[in-house]
């Protein structure tokens, strides 16, 4: 069955959230590191917005796979601790929680855009 639009977005977000969290969850290891720079992904709408010109119609075109987020990470903007640290707990959980509510959504288009194809196929029970 041909990949929709709207379901292959959704993977992408997926991914994107995954790979945020493993960031965040660098910069929380690192949090007692002397001169650690905190950083972070640029928003999934930046991440899409960069690949609006030309699409993949199929993974390797472009170099494009499926699930893999190209954006790198940047250097989050923070005030260094005296040890030249610039890693806040604080932030980093926020952005867990935001990381989380991303992927929560994700995971609901996914799971809703699936059980319509199954009604349109007359599967749905």
């Amino acid at each position: 069955m041909a990949d929709l639009t709207i379901k292959a977005m959704a993977h992408d977000l997926m991914a994107h959230a995954a790979a945020r969290q493993e960031v965040v969850a660098r910069n929380m290891a690192n949090a007692d590191t002397p001169g650690y720079r905190a950083s972070d992904l640029p928003s999934f709408a930046e991440t899409l917005e960069e690949g609006r010109g030309m699409r993949a119609t199929r993974s390797g075109h472009l170099g494009w796979d499926a699930g893999r987020t190209t954006a790198e990470p940047v250097a989050r903007a923070a005030e260094a601790s005296p040890n030249g640290n610039t890693v806040s707990l604080e932030t980093e959980m926020i952005s867990s929680a935001e990381i989380r509510q991303q992927h929560d959504m994700a995971v609901s288009i996914y799971s809703a855009t699936r059980q319509i194809i199954s009604t349109a196929l007359g599967r749905n029970k």
